[in-house]
């Protein structure tokens, strides 16, 4: 074959005699001595992979400067912390008061850390930071073997920056330790989908996720997800020998989830405050499509924490995730959204609501897609300028915006209800004789202790009285009130408030008019007080 191409090749043209001669090749001594830098595939992952290392360290500092900040508590964590305060840790054991729930792994970690480092603020935060800050690692490191190199910046950016997994990392909730749990997990269990492991090897695996499930109520869907996901991709011949192998860790997880629950879980569902919140969270019946729908669309908005519009782009840009991991890579896609498959069957049997922060640890999974839909869309870049482009445009359009306000936090950190510096100001401006009306009585009632009040120097959960979030008042309610304390006229009284809305202020200042002359006012974010001379 090669004689007879030999043989039927064109001969060069000779130059034309009437032409210069041509230019003489090129030598390395023609070229200028400098070497124009050309961006290869080896300095692209560089530059991608410092870029996604500077992005880590920014998400990191801004849940340090956050947790620094030390915002006062607000009304879930003011609740979990005086459980906390007030129970032993046998007794922590047993349904919680005021409506909490939490996993008893994260309720004696919150419970040691407020023993050995205070009841305050930076002591109950301490424990979801850091897991704030591991879930930051731990995100990269998943990322790194999910996603193409180009998308992991941008899962990072996404992570670090969006308003609920930056925000409930200093969050005195276990949703932040539910994340990291559930990364975790995954780093543990992807590696050994289809490994044979020693006897050893499998008890320690039984006795890490068995451990997991005390410390985060969704890890057992974490686990039961990605575990078969693993064992569904592998081929046949290979499933068998491993679900042999991994039998002492399945018991061991099982029997630990069971006991948790029954002894603990059960007891907790009982509650009917707890359960009529969350009861309009559930399908009506398998076949409530509605349901589904509005579910997940719902997650792009809370918990990933995309605002109106920018939560329907994020959907639309996960659609295109998915089909980019559909066409590189089958099994990438399932075992990421494997957790969110077990999430959803658990609501559908009503043990789990799919809504809110209750799923904030399926966000990562979310996330990761999201990027890797914009990242398919950029790489179009050479061969469909177009579509390339309409990367670029969602990428600035689902980045710009967290990264804005993620850095608005450097300068104003986040508030809710600062309740903390209203009781300074009453404490400070207080007169003897002055009475002091509470309508946030756990609020005050974490604090007062710190500002040496004693639980008879102020009154508080007359709601029938006064309830500004039902526009609900009585008049009868408040003689009640003014016998029960031995409160006289023209007697001066503090009344402070926590949560009250802009459309709620004037039906408070309308009432307390009612009930005698404003002497004083002072507001912070999301609390305020009055002082008034009572007719």
């Amino acid at each position: 074959m090669r004689k007879w191409n030999s043989a039927f090749r064109l001969p060069p043209l000779p130059h034309p005699p009437h032409l210069p001669t041509p230019y003489p090749p090129l030598t390395p001594t023609h070229l200028p001595t400098h070497k124009p830098v050309i961006l290869d595939q080896k300095n692209s992952l560089i530059y991608l992979k410092r870029l996604s290392l500077l992005i880590l360290g920014l998400g990191i500092f801004i849940r340090v400067a956050q947790y620094i900040s030390n915002r006062s508590l607000w009304g879930d964590e003011v609740m979990l912390a005086l459980n906390l305060m007030e129970r032993s840790y046998p007794e922590l054991l047993q349904p919680l008061t005021l409506d909490q729930a939490a996993p008893p792994g994260f309720l004696y970690v919150q419970k040691f850390a407020m023993q050995t480092l205070g009841n305050n603020e930076y002591a109950l935060r301490l424990f979801p930071l850091i897991t704030g800050i591991i879930s930051m690692i731990a995100f990269y490191q998943l990322g790194k073997w999910a996603v193409s190199a180009i998308a992991l910046p941008i899962a990072l950016a996404l992570f670090a920056f969006l308003k609920f997994p930056l925000y409930y990392a200093t969050e005195v909730k276990q949703y932040s330790s539910d994340v990291m749990i559930a990364l975790l997990l995954c780093l543990l269990l992807i590696p050994l989908r289809d490994q044979v492991l020693p006897r050893g090897r499998s008890l320690l695996l039984g006795f890490v996720g068995a451990i997991a499930v005390w410390f985060s109520h969704p890890a057992v869907f974490v686990l039961a997800g990605i575990e078969a996901a693993n064992l569904i991709t592998l081929p046949k011949q290979r499933r068998k020998p491993i679900i042999i192998n991994r039998l002492p860790a399945y018991f061991l997880w099982i029997v630990s989830f069971a006991t948790l629950y029954f002894l603990i879980t059960a007891n907790v569902m009982k509650n009917q405050s707890l359960q009529s919140a969350w009861g309009g969270e559930y399908p009506q019946t398998v076949f409530d499509l509605i349901w589904l729908l509005d579910s997940f669309g719902r997650v792009f908005y809370r918990p990933l924490g995309f605002s109106s519009p920018m939560d329907g782009v994020a959907l639309i840009t996960f659609i295109i995730g998915c089909v980019a991991f559909f066409k590189k890579d089958r099994i990438k896609l399932l075992i990421l959204m494997s957790p969110v498959f077990v999430t959803l069957l658990a609501t559908y049997l009503h043990k789990y609501p799919f809504r809110g922060r209750l799923i904030l640890f399926l966000a990562p999974f979310f996330i990761l897609v999201i990027a890797e839909g914009i990242a398919f869309l950029l790489i179009q870049l050479k061969q469909r300028k177009k579509v390339a482009i309409a990367g670029i445009v969602l990428a600035g359009l689902l980045l710009i915006p967290p990264l804005v306000r993620a850095g608005g936090f450097l300068i104003r950190p986040e508030t809710k209800e600062e309740i903390r510096p209203v009781i300074e100001y009453v404490k400070t401006h207080q007169q003897p004789g002055d009475a002091i009306y509470v309508d946030a009585f756990n609020h005050f009632k974490y604090y007062a202790a710190r500002y040496g009040y004693s639980p008879t120097d102020y009154i508080g959960g007359y709601q029938e009285f006064f309830n500004p979030k039902r526009n609900a008042y009585s008049k009868a309610a408040w003689q009640n009130l003014m016998r029960a304390n031995n409160i006289q006229n023209g007697q001066r009284m503090w009344f402070v408030f926590v949560g009250v809305k802009q459309s709620e202020e004037a039906f408070v200042k309308a009432r307390l008019d009612e009930l005698g002359q404003q002497l004083d006012y002072y507001e912070q974010p999301g609390s305020s007080t009055y002082l008034y001379q009572l007719k």
